[in-house]
């Protein structure tokens, strides 16, 4: 059954992007109208995250992420068999001379953003788009069938698919060579009280603390990158440098500093973000400022950092 399905996937994907728009604009149709997917999710994280909005532009935020959430379904069936032509095309950098300077540095580079706009055609992407080896961090999907299939369509050009368990060792094959490891840093982490808590988008939010783990342990630059749409079916990307030593980084200012970035983007134009996402599932620990000391505590033992 996991084989029909591809294959019939496979064969959708083979379709131009403008007749699978217009696939995509049926669905978004039986979104908003017959099958509205999560929508109480959505409701419930648009009026936290922007209680001084009106009804009017809290609904039209909701429909908004609906388009939006069925373009990039269609594009994420296409990806499977876009070409790197096509992708080429569709997909540019605006300041690719960044990532240019770091690679000549022999710089290894965390490219970090989150669940925002085109992410899937991002990942495959990559390994084109910048000199740096690539190699992206990411949960295995639930269906093992699955999983294999698609990671092996966004490794096509170069990627190098890596999850929590098998990461370090990927790193280590590197042995000195530039690369850049992509991640998304928006997921709600499994454990609130291994969390990095912060304010983002009006709320306490868990956020994944590896990223900022990863840099000092194996002393990389941090690159976010903003994904923005130019018109549907395009898309341009700002590379912005946190462009300061990890020494003078104290506990929390990288993961506060690409927290912000995404925030930023999401403020600029909110129905590219995934608010079908439940972001807000972890409840807030009880003794918060307590943690965070001991979170603290615990980094400047491993890094030495005191500032």
């Amino acid at each position: 059954m996991n084989r029909l399905a591809y294959f019939i996937v496979y064969i959708i994907s083979l379709l131009p992007l403008w007749v699978l728009y217009r696939f995509s604009d049926l669905f978004y149709l039986l979104l908003i109208s017959v099958f509205p997917y999560r929508k109480e999710t959505i409701k419930r994280n648009l009026r936290a995250s922007f209680p001084n909005a009106t009804p009017n532009e809290l609904r039209r935020h909701q429909k908004q992420a609906y388009k939006h959430l069925a373009d990039i379904l269609i594009e994420g069936i296409k990806n499977i068999s876009i070409s790197k032509e096509e992708l080429t095309r569709r997909f540019k950098v605006q300041n690719p001379e960044l990532m240019n300077a770091l690679y000549k540095q022999k710089k290894s580079v965390l490219l970090v953003s989150g669940h925002y706009n085109n992410w899937e055609w991002m990942i495959s992407a990559q390994p084109f788009l910048f000199s740096h080896k690539a190699m992206g961090i990411g949960m295995p999907l639930s269906n093992s069938y699955w999983d294999k299939r698609i990671n092996s369509r966004r490794a096509r050009f170069g990627m190098n698919i890596a999850h929590a368990k098998n990461y370090k060792e990927k790193i280590t094959a590197y042995k000195g060579e530039p690369h850049a490891i992509l991640t998304l840093s928006d997921q709600s982490p499994g454990n609130s009280l291994k969390s990095f808590w912060t304010k983002f988008l009006n709320q306490q939010t868990a956020v994944l603390f590896g990223i900022e783990m990863m840099a000092h342990e194996y002393q990389y630059d941090i690159v976010f990158y903003k994904t923005r749409k130019k018109k549907r079916g395009y898309y341009e990307v700002e590379l912005v440098h946190l462009n300061k030593a990890l020494s003078d980084l104290k506990w929390g200012d990288i993961t506060c500093w690409h927290s912000k970035q995404l925030e930023s983007l999401i403020y600029e134009h909110p129905a590219y973000w995934l608010w079908t996402h439940k972001r807000w599932k972890r409840e807030i620990p009880k003794e918060l400022e307590k943690l965070k000391k001991e979170q603290k505590k615990l980094f400047e033992n491993k890094f030495g950092h005191t500032k």
